[in-house]
C-alpha cells in the first residue's frame, strides 16, 4: 500500500456558502480554515492547495463572546513609532467589518507561502450580497453542527 500524494490534477475544488450572522468568530475562523485547508477530505495532501472556495456572507454580524470586542488588533506602519491599534468592535462598526472574519482564519492556517496561497480561495462580504452565484455555491450551515457555534445577541 502506497501513500496518496494529490497532484493538481487530482484536486476538485467546490465552491462553499457561510452565513456567520449569529456565528462565533473563532469557530467559524476554526471551520473556514479547515475546509481552506482541505483537511475534511480524504485526498487531502500537506503541501498542496487542496481546499475548498469559501464565500462568508454576513461578516460584520458576527458574534464575539466574552470581552473579546474590546480586544484590540495591532499593526505597523513601517516607521518609527509607528504603531496602530483598533477594537474589534470599531473595526465591525468601521469601513471595514469583513476584516476580522479575515484575520481570524489567517492567523489559523501556517505562516508560509501556502497559507498565503490558500487565503486567496476565501472571500468576505460584509452583507448578504456577494457576485459568485454563477458558481452554485453550496450552503455550509455552521449554526446547526453545534449548540455553542452560536450565540444571541
Amino acid at each position: 500500500m502506497k501513500t496518496f500524494s494529490a497532484t493538481p490534477a487530482d484536486i476538485e475544488k467546490k465552491w462553499i456558502i457561510i452565513d456567520a450572522e449569529g456565528v462565533v468568530l473563532g469557530r467559524l475562523a476554526s471551520i473556514i480554515a479547515t475546509r481552506l485547508r482541505g483537511k475534511h477530505k480524504p485526498s487531502f495532501t500537506p503541501h498542496m492547495d487542496c481546499g475548498d472556495n469559501v464565500i462568508v456572507i454576513n461578516a460584520e454580524k458576527v458574534q464575539m463572546t466574552g470581552k473579546k470586542r474590546e480586544e484590540h488588533f495591532y499593526w505597523h506602519t513601517g516607521h518609527p513609532g509607528g504603531i496602530k491599534s483598533r477594537t474589534k468592535e470599531q473595526i465591525l462598526e468601521g469601513a471595514h467589518p469583513k476584516r476580522v472574519v479575515t484575520q481570524a482564519v489567517k492567523r489559523m492556517l501556517p505562516g508560509n507561502r501556502l497559507s498565503r496561497q490558500i487565503m486567496t480561495n476565501l472571500r468576505v462580504y460584509a452583507g448578504s450580497e456577494h457576485p459568485h452565484e454563477a458558481q452554485s455555491p453550496e450552503v455550509l450551515d455552521v449554526k446547526s453542527m453545534n449548540k455553542k457555534n452560536t450565540r444571541s445577541a
